[in-house]
């Protein structure tokens, strides 16, 4: 499987188990990115007038991936986080990269994902997602980017949680939608979800500006509502479905 052979808008998600991730920093220029200058400086001017705490800092945005026996081969290139931005808005239109990022679904010990809604400072306010962000030059350890020091980043920042409190799923369940792909890495908690929610809450009451608003309870397909985008969607099918 290549890059090329998925493209922006497929109509069904792809849902399949990587073990192992081989991802790299390979810089190159983002040409839809210089070509678009001018209307993306326009479009993230126009997001910060409304969302003053909106940064624009320097991202890392998947240019080429391969999938073969088991591991997801790919690499990167920097930008900076009003093209990214402003090219997810726009529909992710084939722009020749991936918006390639790891995700935490939060599993509680009786069998509810749980999620976080962003608040209403962020620039997707409003919406459910899993743990997750957008890997940037701290994530690269050893010379590879490093998922899963992503997302144990992600969930320190975004719950005030360690991932030393969960036990993790082996290898990753990757979802590709068009120029969208998420590895996730499935987190058990030994703690029921109401209390593991109230746990984060906490922890975010300590915070004069949370990223996350509240946290949301899934425990079946009746759960899951337009608020979360369609990768979280289609993931959480996919669990609650088969079992």
């Amino acid at each position: 499987m290549t890059a090329s052979t998925i493209s922006a808008g497929a109509d069904v998600p792809r849902i399949f188990h990587v073990d192992r991730l081989n991802l790299r920093l390979t810089p190159k220029a983002w040409r839809y990115a210089d070509e678009r200058r001018p209307a993306i400086d326009e479009f993230f001017a126009r997001q910060v007038r409304l969302k003053p705490s909106l940064w624009n800092g320097r991202v890392l945005i998947l240019h080429r991936y391969t999938v073969a026996d088991g591991v997801f081969d790919g690499d990167y290139l920097e930008t900076d986080y009003a093209s990214l931005s402003a090219w997810c808005s726009w529909g992710r239109e084939v722009a020749g990269v991936s918006d390639c990022f790891g995700a935490a679904p939060l599993l509680s010990a009786d069998g509810a994902f749980l999620l976080g809604r962003m608040g209403s400072h962020t620039f997707n306010a409003g919406q459910i997602y899993f743990v997750s962000g957008t890997p940037d030059r701290s994530d690269i350890l050893d010379g590879t980017v490093d998922m899963a020091f992503n997302i144990r980043r992600e969930l320190k920042e975004e719950t005030g949680l360690d991932i030393a409190e969960f036990s993790e799923e082996p290898g990753w369940t990757t979802v590709i939608d068009g120029s969208l792909i998420a590895h996730m890495k499935v987190l058990r908690s030994k703690k029921d979800a109401e209390i593991l929610r109230a746990r984060i809450l906490s922890e975010l009451r300590r915070e004069a500006e949370p990223e996350l608003s509240d946290i949301v309870i899934v425990r079946s397909l009746s759960d899951i509502n337009d608020a979360m985008p369609r990768y979280v969607r289609a993931f959480l099918s996919h669990r609650f479905g088969r079992e």
